[in-house]
């Protein structure tokens, strides 16, 4: 790696692409120099790098100077996850730096620490399920400390509400799209749930950015040319085809 870059406050380039939002950010140490985000009918393959590249020219940062790039991971839409890690896999290997994978669901649960309770995010995973996870925050030594209950994972949304009845918990914040569409049913079984509001329950960016900053410290980065996304289960397509030669044998 280029022994220029600066590791006492590192330079991530953040990128994320695993929903309908499309977002980049720098983040210097624990500061958010800058976040770009649309939230377009356009393709990520059209606004990413124009994205960057706007905000490195309005930034006067110079690609050398970054440490490392970050990508959310997964989970999330299958085209976008795949675009996203090409776009950062390809930026990673001509910069010579590392990559981050920062998970989709930990990073939309970082950006809400604040919260009392359990913080849930959401991402609309079709057919009655949701990709979902469990966190918190708690207060050690006077500083908030994120806390992963329960990593990612994809569930019916109906089993899942039963589970966190079931804990009784007395405090719960839901985000994310997956949230949206499925409301009225958090509302009828958790009538005392909490929702985000829309400019905290979308996948930003910044706050992504500041979990793989934490992320980069701890040593937890990879190798471009070994990344990859984490889907959680098959896309619609394998499904179809598994289930065509299923039928076929």
């Amino acid at each position: 790696m280029n022994s220029e870059k600066n590791v006492t406050e590192p330079l991530i380039l953040m990128i994320e692409s695993s929903g309908n939002v499309a977002g980049t950010a720098l983040v210097r140490g624990k500061k958010v120099l800058a976040e770009y985000m649309t939230d377009l009918k356009k393709t990520h393959s059209e606004t990413l790098m124009p994205m960057i590249d706007q905000m490195m020219e309005l930034t006067g940062i110079k690609p050398s100077e970054i440490n490392a790039v970050a990508v959310s991971g997964g989970p999330g839409s299958f085209t976008g996850l795949r675009i996203g890690s090409a776009t950062a896999k390809g930026l990673a290997l001509s910069l010579d730096v590392p990559m981050i994978h920062v998970p989709t669901i930990d990073a939309m649960a970082y950006q809400c620490p604040f919260f009392e309770g359990w913080i849930v995010p959401m991402m609309d995973a079709r057919r009655n399920q949701v990709f979902t996870g469990i966190y918190r925050f708690d207060t050690k030594d006077g500083e908030r400390s994120f806390e992963v209950i329960k990593p990612a994972f994809a569930m019916d949304i109906t089993e899942l509400l039963t589970m966190i009845k079931t804990e009784g918990t007395p405090s719960v914040l839901f985000l994310g799209d997956g949230a949206e569409v499925f409301a009225d049913k958090i509302r009828e079984m958790l009538p005392g749930a909490v929702f985000a509001p829309d400019f905290m329950g979308k996948q930003r960016a910044g706050a992504a950015g500041l979990l793989a900053y934490d992320m980069y410290e701890r040593g937890e980065t990879e190798a471009a040319a070994d990344h990859k996304p984490e889907y959680l289960r098959q896309s619609q397509a394998e499904r179809e085809r598994e289930k065509k030669l299923g039928q076929e044998q």
